[in-house]
């Protein structure tokens, strides 16, 4: 019998592994739920990868390639603060490539594009709803619904993305006047609070979400250690350095999420990487017009660095979807 489990979680993995990733846009309708949704999938792909340019980025794939496998599991991803769907472009092809649906979304009001509500309060509790509706997209509009398998939806979140994805677990921000940290922070959200001001709109968890890859997540002042009991599902959860803190944002806040949680989380310490060092590996022209973004800390090797999170990344998801791939 459990030769049989073994064979059989074995197979379902080894069945989704493609040459490559194919990539298409979808675009989620605006709703009484919300205002329309820009996204990227990313899908397991037969063909060998092409090179393409995309908003100045270069990403390695096949542009509409058919979709290969059944019973798919789905990782739907949020970008951080003014970032867009594309910020992980490698990660989500990797994902892809190891036999992963992979849906990022631009956050409606805080991308590169559009600013107007960064910080604000209304994108603190916009963002987790806008993963739900990515979700319910995912299972019941997409083109190819029928080949993800339910049961298996886990979620990358970076930085405010990471805020967003402890909230769709079952994280509950603490946002009222008068909490701690907020009277000194430059978000917006907190003069809002401050300012008496309340969410307009309740918080959003989704419970179909089973696993989590949550890194530098903020703000985290907003969830004292009782606003995370809620917490079940199993986290990787990795850090900058705190080290490269010069940018003002490396180390910052996984650490103290680890303290908080209330399970242990995976936890992995990335020694000199930067916040930034998460994106995806920039190509020499990248390099050149956004320095900020792909300069990394002295020795540091983002690629090689990305194979490492990659690869930890797949196990993780892998180790925790494997139980509903009993037969």
């Amino acid at each position: 019998m459990r030769r049989l489990f073994v064979f059989a979680i074995w197979f379902f993995f080894a069945v989704t592994v493609a040459q490559a990733a194919g990539v298409k846009n979808f675009d989620i309708p605006a709703s009484s739920a919300g205002p329309a949704i820009r996204l990227l999938v990313w899908t397991p792909c037969a063909e060998p990868p092409q090179e393409m340019d995309a908003r100045g980025a270069t990403f390695f794939v096949v542009p509409g390639c058919p979709v290969t496998g059944e019973k798919l599991p789905l990782i739907v991803m949020s970008h951080g603060r003014r970032g867009w769907f594309g910020g992980h472009h490698d990660t989500a092809a990797a994902l892809a490539d190891a036999g992963f649906v992979v849906a990022a979304l631009n956050h409606p009001t805080d991308t590169m594009r559009d600013t107007s509500g960064t910080d604000s309060l209304s994108v603190l509790v916009e963002r987790p709803a806008d993963m739900k509706r990515l979700v319910d997209y995912m299972l019941e509009a997409w083109p190819d619904a029928s080949r993800i398998d339910e049961k298996r939806i886990g979620l990358y979140g970076f930085s405010f993305g990471g805020y967003t994805g402890l909230v769709v677990i079952g994280g509950n921000p603490d946002l009222r006047k008068g909490l701690p940290n907020c009277e000194t922070s430059s978000l917006r959200a907190c003069k809002q609070l401050e300012g008496g001001e309340l969410p307009d709109q309740p918080i959003t968890h989704d419970p179909r979400v089973k696993a989590a890859v949550i890194i530098d997540p903020y703000p985290v002042f907003v969830f004292p250690e009782e606003n995370l009991k809620g917490i079940t599902v199993p986290i990787q959860l990795w850090s900058s350095d705190p080290a490269q803190k010069a940018d003002g944002l490396s180390g910052c806040c996984a650490a103290a999420v680890k303290q908080k949680l209330p399970t242990k989380p995976d936890y992995h310490f990335a020694e000199n990487a930067k916040h930034f060092s998460f994106l995806a590996t920039c190509t020499a022209e990248e390099a050149q017009a956004a320095p900020a973004i792909c300069t990394d800390a002295p020795g540091f090797d983002r690629v090689d660095f990305h194979k490492k999170l990659h690869s930890d990344m797949v196990a993780f998801f892998r180790k925790h979807f494997a139980d509903s791939a009993q037969p």
